[in-house]
Parts: C-alpha cells; structure tokens; sequence
C-alpha cells in the first residue's frame, strides 16, 4: 500500500476509535477534526506524504487557529491554503462552543506556532515539493479540548483515568505513521511530542532516532526571541539538517 493511502486509513481508523472515548469536567467540549475537516487533512496527507521520510516531525494536538479550523497539522491559515496550496472545505464540529467556532479557512486568527513552524520550512527550502521530498509533520494526539468557559486544554493537562485509552490509540497511530514513511528521525515540537516518539521507538523493531525542537508556542519565552534560530541550530546539533 502507498504510505499516502496507509496515512489515509491510519487517520480514518484513529478517529473511528477516538469517538467512543468520552472526557469529564472541566472538560466539556472535544472537537474532531479529523472528522469534520476531513477533506483537507486527507489531501494532506495525499499530496505530501507519499514516499520514505527521513525526517517526521511530531506535534502534541491541534492547535485552535491551526489544525482546529484546516485539518493540517500546525495547521496556520495562511500557510495551508497559500505555501501547501490546500483549500478544501471544512465542516463544523458536532457540538461547538458558541465562543470557539471553526470557520475554516474563513478564520481571522493567527496560529502563531503554525505560523512559526512553516514559516521556517519555507524560508529554509522554498517549496513545499522541497521540504516534504524529505521531511513530514504530523499530530500525536488529533483532539480539540475546551473547558465550559472556551479554555484550551493541551492532553498533558488530562486526568490519567482518561489518557490511558486515548493515548494508547494515539501511540498506535503513531508507529503506524512511522511504519508507513520509515523515517531516520523523529523529532518531537516539544518534550510531550518528545516522549511519545521514544515510546513508539521503543515499542518498534524499525531503527530510527529521536530528537526535539523547542515549541513554537508564544507562552515560551525562549521561542519568542528568535523560534527559527533556534529550532536549526537545534537539528543542526542533532545532524538532522
């Protein structure tokens, strides 16, 4: 099977599995984009990652100006639809906070860690074509978490009564998505993202190292001196670029 069409399946069978789960207070809603925004995350997934990866970069879940509204993960408006040339229509969540509505492509906002991210894959090789004959991005976890009030909550902030099945899907998803491209490295956008990525490594025959960025998350510090610099000196040291 094509790696684009087992990319394809792996989604569709991890959002199939995801919809039994349920979460209680404080959170109290839980998007699926992987459902409602099907269409441009498959294309996606379709158009880029066909082939062996060498490099797969590993997010922590949607972000909600980002993969929340197109489906593509670290999904800024901006950079889908204009550098990834990815515009496919977006649907509407099944229950939505009156405060976070998903408009697609129509959304004002700025992801600004998505803006960060591709912006630094486009300064450094130019197209899309360039970046992804090599390298591919993915989410471990495709959930959306709000509590009643519009706060985002980040999976590591979950109780562990209800991470234990969610991530157990989430994990199995990701060493499909490693068993599909066959990459030399993992890098995790992040110490979460980090840590699941060794444990798919340590769960699977296929060799392949595991490395780190920094988020580009405006919370830290750090990324908003100079997030680009930073996250190439990082693969630099890494000898992944």
């Amino acid at each position: 099977m094509p790696a684009s069409d087992a990319l394809i399946q792996a989604a569709r069978d991890l959002d199939a599995a995801l919809k039994s789960l349920s979460f209680g207070p404080p959170t109290a809603y839980v998007y699926h984009p992987l459902d409602y925004a099907r269409a441009p995350h498959e294309a996606y997934l379709a158009r880029y990652g066909g082939g062996k990866k060498r490099v797969v970069f590993v997010g922590m879940n949607p972000g909600p100006f980002g993969m929340t509204q197109t489906g593509v993960p670290f999904g800024e408006i901006s950079a889908v639809r204009d550098w990834l040339d990815i515009r496919e229509p977006v649907g509407r969540p099944e229950r939505e906070h009156p405060k976070r509505r998903v408009s697609g492509f129509d959304c004002k906002n700025s992801e600004v860690s998505g803006r960060r991210l591709w912006g630094l894959f486009k300064e450094r090789f130019g197209t899309p074509e360039a970046f992804f004959k090599d390298h591919f991005v993915a989410n471990y976890c495709p959930l959306v978490f709000m509590e009643e009030g519009g706060k985002n909550r980040t999976p590591d902030k979950l109780p562990a009564h209800e991470t234990g099945a969610m991530e157990a899907l989430c994990d199995a998803h990701l060493r499909r998505v490693i068993e599909a491209l066959e990459p030399e490295w993992v890098i995790g956008v992040g110490a979460f993202a980090e840590e699941r990525a060794a444990r798919a490594q340590a769960a699977l025959a296929r060799p392949f190292r595991v490395g780190r960025i920094l988020h580009p998350s405006p919370a830290s510090p750090l990324a908003n001196r100079d997030w680009p610099g930073e996250a190439a000196r990082q693969l630099q040291k890494l000898g992944v670029w």
